[in-house]
């Protein structure tokens, strides 16, 4: 018996394999520098409530876990939406469990928070951050706001930010899928997420034989979707696109007190 194995991903972009190569040399660079380099995404918005999980645990004989038949949301119950950061040289990780929209402003956000409670004391003689996030979603390679609150989150903590995407339809390879989010989904498999409290505790509570280490909070925040980010905007930023495709590779240095003053 076998199940269907993953395989085919579509039409291959002609550069995957150099932009593969690509990221793999700049995360030994920066690796080499004591520099951090961190995989992000957002994980699926989970049903919050008595819910079936998929998956088994174990239970006392014919005493299982009873849940709802149906899976019919409850509207006045927001889903949970959780967005990682997973530190590739630490094995560690940090995930926000947001109640509003998955939007770049909260995947920014998240990815402060890890600064501030986890990385900035373990890098603290960074110059530089690398980030591989996949082409898609709220961490988009075309989207405006992605790039505009990465302005923000190096004027903020005054370090290059640097970003490499992965080619459209390779998102498994981004490394916090198959180190983090897979043992989160084991860790809570056949378990009812009946509260936001329980999917952040059992996402604090995954661990492997490997070492792996997350820190979960809840973010209570508002995240409006449809936020516009003007040309002039754009133009204001530090942007600098690499020569090999720099619509999936770029970096943002912060500015400085001048330059925002003339904002």
């Amino acid at each position: 018996m076998q199940s269907n194995n993953k395989r085919y991903e579509g039409t291959n972009h002609p550069d995957r394999d150099a932009q593969f190569n690509y990221i793999y040399k700049k995360v030994k660079k920066f690796q080499n520098a004591s520099n951090p380099v961190i995989s992000v995404d957002a994980k699926k918005k989970e049903l919050i409530g008595q819910f079936k999980n998929n998956g088994r645990e174990w239970h006392p004989k014919k005493m299982p876990e009873d849940v709802n038949t149906y899976d019919f949301p409850d509207p006045k119950i927001p889903k949970a939406a959780p967005y990682g950061v997973y530190d590739v040289s630490a094995n560690e990780g940090w995930v926000s469990v947001g109640i509003s929209h998955d939007t770049a402003e909260f995947a920014v956000a998240t990815i402060k928070k890890w600064w501030k409670k986890m990385g900035s004391k373990r890098y603290s003689n960074a110059t530089k951050i690398f980030i591989t996030s996949d082409s898609g979603g709220s961490n988009s390679n075309r989207a405006k706001l992605w790039k505009a609150e990465l302005q923000n989150l190096a004027d903020a903590i005054n370090l290059e930010i640097h970003v490499s995407h992965f080619p459209p339809g390779t998102s498994k390879w981004n490394k916090i899928e198959h180190k983090m989010f897979n043992f989160i989904s084991i860790n809570w498999r056949g378990k009812a997420l009946t509260t936001l409290n329980v999917i952040v505790n059992l996402i604090g509570n995954t661990k492997t034989k490997e070492g792996l280490k997350i820190r979960s909070e809840l973010d209570s925040g508002t995240y409006e979707k449809g936020i516009e980010i003007s040309d002039d905007e754009m133009q204001a930023m530090r942007l600098v696109e690499d020569k090999f495709h720099g619509e999936w590779n770029y970096i943002i240095k912060s500015r400085t007190r001048q330059e925002k003053q003339k904002l």
